[in-house]
């Protein structure tokens, strides 16, 4: 049930996510002139051209782009969205005289990356946006039949190449690493970090498998069937979930059992139910 309580919460994620892209921004990028990326880049360059408010221009940016958004792309943002598009400039103006954590662009661009791809991933918890140029790469995607990723890319890679002709060229290259960091970061706030495997078996011993790890490390088998792609053969392929520090015991099971078997592992970023986190 979403209750007043989960709302709150929400817009608590919002505001907070809000003053941590601030924080990073002002102590980090800024004052480097690290120009990784979306309205914030904009800002910076525009300030090292004409020496604009970066506050302001980001006002001057997202507002319209947020109203535009609205009007062309039909959607419901949001009042949390809205909240975000405002809170992010007033933040990045209230800290407007701290000083720089850091003079040295590449730890500018390291840590304000972090620091701003935490907060971009609190927003995103609190189920909203800033807006800024992700706004307008949905208005390109909508016109042009780009992909919205290859939009994103289009715009912050404009905005980095703009960093680094009115910059210079190592500034530029600042702007990538910020901007890799910050989509690193983003998914790592979303995901977490991946404490689990995902593992399938292809094996002659589904049942002598399945029992082994149930016994040895108290995880079930889900059965799925699969099919050959040569001979056309149907078998039955296990999948099984396991936390990394069970992922060597499991190696070792499937080894005793069956040394023949075929196995595929992957990293599970989140898992829900039994065993695992509640949902």
């Amino acid at each position: 049930m979403y209750s007043p309580k989960d709302k709150i919460v929400e817009y608590i994620y919002v505001l907070l996510g809000a003053a941590v892209i601030a924080f990073g921004f002002n102590a980090f990028l800024f004052p480097n002139q690290v120009a990784s990326g979306g309205v914030s880049g904009i800002s910076t360059i525009l300030h090292g051209l004409f020496g604009w408010n970066a506050g302001i221009v980001q006002y001057a940016f997202n507002i319209p782009l947020f109203i535009s958004g609205v009007i062309i792309l039909g959607k419901n943002f949001g009042f949390k969205s809205f909240i975000g598009t405002i809170a992010l400039p007033f933040f990045v103006i209230l800290f407007d005289d701290m000083n720089a954590l850091t003079m040295n662009s590449l730890l500018a661009a390291l840590f304000g990356g972090i620091v701003v791809g935490l907060g971009i991933g609190l927003v995103f918890k609190g189920k909203a946006s800033t807006g800024g140029t992700d706004l307008l790469a949905q208005i390109i995607t909508k016109y042009s039949g780009l992909t919205l990723g290859t939009s994103v890319l289009m715009i912050d890679g404009l905005i980095a190449l703009s960093a680094a002709i009115v910059f210079d060229l190592e500034k530029g290259l600042y702007a990538l690493i910020g901007l890799f960091v910050t989509t690193k970061t983003i998914d790592i706030v979303q995901l977490g970090f991946s404490q689990s495997k995902m593992v399938y078996i292809i094996t002659n011993k589904q049942d002598e498998m399945r029992d082994a790890i149930y016994k040895e490390i108290n995880r079930g088998v889900t059965k799925m069937p699969s099919f050959g792609g040569y001979t056309g053969e149907q078998r039955l392929m296990l999948m099984v979930v396991v936390y990394q520090t069970e992922f060597t015991k499991l190696k070792q099971i499937i080894k005793t059992v069956d040394a023949t078997a075929f196995v595929i592992v992957s990293d599970a970023y989140e898992v829900l139910g039994e065993g695992f986190k509640r949902v």
